[in-house]
């Protein structure tokens, strides 16, 4: 009998298929489907740092009303849509999916400042998450922020979030970062027992009927796993984390691929919502079936196996390996 058993940020896990952020994990009856279908735990939709400030300014304006001071500040945020509850909301959302389901439950926070940010860490730990993913999106367009301000912002972040909860603590990076593997040695010494590799920006597109800038939802393919399974195959075994792939897993060979790189996670979003949650199901029988073909007995076998630490060829992982490919046509 296979073992499909993972460790991810100190929790014991059946097996290394997690449900990602996306609308299907911000209900309790599709939580409980994916459940049923054996993933092995849940990671909510984020709370945006900026539903917590469009509160605050809701509060502000209905105790100054007719003063119209945040007018426009106040039309940042939609007024309605999935992702658009107020934190309150999405605290109690988390209660009760954690009601609904036997499996971990790890509640997202998307922002880059402190602040307001601390407290709902730790309102979410309060109210029963097993784990928090740090979603630090910030894009940078000032000419005068470097790199480096801009690094310390998000290790000071994670630091302050690491002294008021005890939680585990992931942190979802984006893959433009110059120096990444001294990046996330950084972020893992600040306090993160986890990175999530890669955050999938929803890029603009152009309206050329209206020209309007408008937002463009695609969903990932399997292709798109190559980037994050390079990084975790580099970073493993060097920085003192856990490591999850995110963006690009479809199939059960996807997640091999992962684990064998050296994550002990892989978190899906586009193939539930493209065939639906009982598409995990599909995914682990198929990991199954080639493991046992390979005659592996556990993922822990399998893991860290295929890492730049692990392989005969390291430098399939650099800069030799773009000649390689090249020259391969």
């Amino acid at each position: 009998m296979v073992d499909l058993s993972s460790t991810y940020l100190g929790l014991k896990l059946k097996n290394p298929v997690v449900a990602s952020s996306s609308p299907l994990t911000q209900k309790p009856e599709t939580a409980q489907a994916l459940e049923e279908a054996g993933v092995s735990a849940i990671v909510m939709h984020s709370l945006f740092e900026e539903q917590i400030i469009h509160e605050s300014l809701k509060l502000h304006e209905d105790l100054s009303r007719g003063a119209e001071a945040f007018a426009e500040a106040m039309d940042y945020l939609p007024t309605y849509g999935q992702y658009s509850v107020g934190p309150e909301t999405y605290l109690e959302t988390l209660r009760k999916i954690k009601r609904s389901v036997n499996i971990p439950v790890f509640g997202s926070l998307n922002g880059v400042s402190t602040g307001g940010w601390i407290e709902y860490a730790q309102k979410i730990q309060d109210a029963g998450a097993d784990a928090l993913e740090l979603n630090i999106y910030y894009l940078a367009t000032d000419p005068d922020l470097t790199s480096s301000e801009l690094e310390n912002t998000y290790v000071t972040l994670v630091s302050d979030i690491r002294k008021q909860v005890d939680i585990p603590i992931a942190v979802k990076l984006s893959p433009f970062f110059t120096a990444l593997p001294n990046f996330a040695r950084r972020l893992a010494e600040a306090g993160a027992d986890g990175l999530v590799l890669f955050n999938r920006f929803y890029q603009p597109d152009f309206d050329l009927e209206t020209l309007e800038v408008t937002p463009n939802l695609v969903l990932s393919n399997s292709n798109e796993m190559r980037l994050p399974l390079r990084w975790v195959a580099i970073l493993y075994g060097r920085v003192t984390a856990d490591f999850a792939i995110t963006g690009g897993i479809h199939t059960g060979l996807d997640v091999i691929k992962a684990v064998m790189a050296g994550a002990s996670v892989t978190t899906i979003a586009s193939e539930f919502l493209l065939r639906g949650a009982g598409r995990a199901a599909d995914i682990l029988k198929e990991m199954n079936a080639w493991m046992e073909e390979k005659e592996y007995t556990s993922v822990m076998q399998m893991k860290g196996s295929m890492s730049q630490k692990a392989v005969a060829e390291p430098a399939a992982f650099e800069r030799a390996n773009y000649m390689k490919v090249l020259s391969s046509y």
